[in-house]
């Protein structure tokens, strides 16, 4: 895991506002935001839920970007992604 990943990641899950190259964690009064390039890839509720996106990105940064969090395991196989062993197209998901 990379070191942008880490700080983020520490960042996201303790609800600490971060900026650094192109990763961002806001904090807002309900939800913390993880963004990468601008786009919201993470929300993280007060009441514990988590849901993801790839906001339409199949990179490898927002794979290794998501994968740094608690309960996501995301691997690519013929160009699709699956997300804890099921197929997924990215699109917003909440993690249990």
């Amino acid at each position: 895991m990379r070191k942008i990943t880490k700080e983020s990641v520490i960042a996201f899950n303790n609800a600490v506002p971060f900026k650094k190259g192109n990763m961002e964690i806001r904090v807002l009064p309900n939800v913390t935001i993880m963004f990468l390039h601008g786009n919201a890839i993470a929300y993280k509720y007060k009441d514990g839920t988590l849901k993801i996106t790839n906001a339409g990105w199949q990179s490898n940064t927002t794979k290794e970007r998501l994968n740094g969090l608690h309960g996501v395991n995301i691997y690519q196989k013929n160009w699709e992604w699956y997300l804890n062993n099921q197929l997924w197209n990215g699109s917003l998901i909440e993690i249990k």
